[in-house]
Protein backbone atom coordinates (compact mmCIF):
# COMPACT_ATOMS: atom_id res chain seq x y z
CA UNK A 1 0.00 0.00 0.00
CA UNK A 2 1.37 3.49 -0.77
CA UNK A 3 1.01 6.11 1.67
CA UNK A 4 2.23 9.90 2.29
CA UNK A 5 3.08 10.51 5.67
CA UNK A 6 4.46 14.21 6.86
CA UNK A 7 6.62 12.80 9.78
CA UNK A 8 8.53 15.38 12.00
CA UNK A 9 12.19 15.02 11.30
CA UNK A 10 13.28 14.55 15.00
CA UNK A 11 11.05 11.85 14.96
CA UNK A 12 12.18 10.40 11.67
CA UNK A 13 15.88 10.74 12.73
CA UNK A 14 15.12 9.07 16.12
CA UNK A 15 13.03 6.07 14.64
CA UNK A 16 16.45 5.56 11.80
CA UNK A 17 18.89 5.95 14.54
CA UNK A 18 16.85 3.10 17.06
CA UNK A 19 16.56 1.08 14.07
CA UNK A 20 19.72 1.17 12.63
CA UNK A 21 18.50 1.39 8.97
CA UNK A 22 19.69 3.71 6.85
CA UNK A 23 16.80 5.11 5.22
CA UNK A 24 13.32 6.27 6.23
CA UNK A 25 11.36 3.33 4.72
CA UNK A 26 13.59 0.91 6.01
CA UNK A 27 12.99 2.38 9.37
CA UNK A 28 9.06 2.61 9.45
CA UNK A 29 8.58 -0.18 8.16
CA UNK A 30 10.95 -2.05 10.92
CA UNK A 31 9.42 0.39 13.32
CA UNK A 32 5.68 -0.81 12.58
CA UNK A 33 6.88 -4.82 12.57
CA UNK A 34 8.23 -4.06 15.55
CA UNK A 35 4.92 -2.19 17.15
CA UNK A 36 2.64 -5.29 15.82
CA UNK A 37 5.05 -7.54 17.82
CA UNK A 38 5.06 -5.98 20.69
CA UNK A 39 1.04 -5.96 20.81
CA UNK A 40 0.78 -9.23 19.97
CA UNK A 41 3.03 -10.01 22.94
CA UNK A 42 0.34 -7.64 25.17
CA UNK A 43 -2.33 -9.78 24.10
CA UNK A 44 -0.51 -12.92 25.00
CA UNK A 45 0.23 -12.07 28.20
CA UNK A 46 -3.11 -10.35 28.40
CA UNK A 47 -4.01 -14.12 28.79
CA UNK A 48 -1.70 -15.10 31.52
CA UNK A 49 -4.04 -17.30 34.09
CA UNK A 50 -7.51 -17.66 31.53
CA UNK A 51 -6.01 -20.68 29.87
CA UNK A 52 -5.34 -23.88 31.16
CA UNK A 53 -2.54 -25.71 29.59
CA UNK A 54 -1.59 -29.41 29.93
CA UNK A 55 2.10 -30.60 30.35
CA UNK A 56 2.21 -33.11 27.98
CA UNK A 57 5.28 -32.29 26.20
CA UNK A 58 6.63 -35.96 27.00
CA UNK A 59 3.44 -37.33 24.73
CA UNK A 60 3.87 -34.48 22.46
CA UNK A 61 7.43 -35.80 21.95
CA UNK A 62 6.79 -39.19 21.31
CA UNK A 63 4.07 -38.31 18.50
CA UNK A 64 6.72 -36.16 16.90
CA UNK A 65 9.58 -38.86 16.93
CA UNK A 66 6.47 -41.57 15.25
CA UNK A 67 5.94 -42.30 11.73
CA UNK A 68 3.38 -40.03 10.00
CA UNK A 69 1.23 -43.44 9.74
CA UNK A 70 1.06 -44.42 13.75
CA UNK A 71 0.84 -40.41 14.67
CA UNK A 72 -3.17 -41.15 15.04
Amino acid sequence: MRTTLTIDDAVMSKVIQSTGRSNPLDAIREALQSYLQQEKLKAVIAMRGKLELQNNWQALRKLDTLPVAKRK
